[in-house]
């Protein structure tokens, strides 16, 4: 059993922890918590390693053998050491370090999510879960965009990375996807042209969400087609990135499973 908050794997995870450029760097980021963990296991990503407490809990008992099974480099610890190296508060006893890895992009992509400038890791989260739970076929992260491996970010997303293409890529390279596809762009954007159930997302698109504090950048504006907005009679400003994006989403989802609903 390790002990020792010296040891150095659990020196390595501490880093990989709190250090975006360490995690991808060596291209691995950190699951905690069984629910997580069996996402993991079901996805069949690859484990470089794993600690867990020891515990009569028949779910986690299970997941733990499994991991055995697989072969998976399993270290057994105290829980003093899993709650030093936790990012939650109260921690389930059993946490994985997974290799990053990308889905791959379908072949003709018709449904796309671009999230630009969302620096609020639960915001990230939230947006990569609700796109998973809608079978968005991609989501698109540009380099001002949170690190979509961030320990918040995995926490919030409760399994969408293991489920979602999520690809990491230059504005030179999304101006080229969205040109090889010829996808129109939609903008959510407070002050828009067209309200969002007036827009037509049965055609293949991709849908911008800008970031909390100023929304979309320059880069990501100068793609848009049409900009939509939400309205709001009761007078708010705007709504959370998630929130926006839930909306916009689903509306999508109405719009190409019942097209003869108005």
């Amino acid at each position: 059993m390790i002990t020792s908050l010296h040891n150095p794997k659990v020196r390595w995870i501490k880093a990989l922890q709190s250090q975006p450029r360490r995690r991808n760097e060596e291209g691995v980021f950190v699951v905690e918590g069984v629910r997580l963990a069996e996402e993991v296991l079901r996805s069949g990503w690859p484990v470089e390693l794993g600690l867990f407490v020891p515990s009569p809990d028949e779910r986690r008992r299970r997941l733990v053998a499994e991991l055995c099974q697989r072969g998976v480099n399993l270290e057994e610890v105290s829980l003093s050491v899993l709650r030093a190296i936790s990012e939650t508060e109260t921690p389930q006893g059993i946490l994985l370090v997974v290799k990053q890895q990308s889905l791959p992009l379908p072949e003709k992509p018709s449904f796309t999510l671009l999230v630009d400038s969302v620096r609020d890791p639960g915001n990230l989260g939230s947006i990569l879960r609700t796109a998973a739970a809608a079978a968005v076929e991609a989501v698109i992260l540009p380099p001002a965009t949170v690190d979509v491996y961030s320990p918040k970010v995995v926490r919030a997303g409760m399994g969408a990375h293991f489920r979602l293409p999520i690809l990491r890529l230059s504005w030179e390279e999304i101006e080229r996807l969205i040109q090889r596809h010829c996808l129109t762009v939609f903008l959510a954007e407070a002050q828009g042209e067209v309200a969002y159930d007036q827009a037509d997302f049965r055609q293949p698109f991709l849908l911008i969400i800008g970031g909390e504090a100023e929304g979309a950048s320059p880069k990501a504006r100068a793609l848009a087609h049409r900009r939509v907005f939400i309205p709001m009679p009761g007078g708010t400003e705007s709504l959370n990135a998630a929130v926006s994006a839930g909306i916009l989403i689903f509306e999508a989802i109405r719009q190409r499973t019942r097209p003869s609903i108005a």
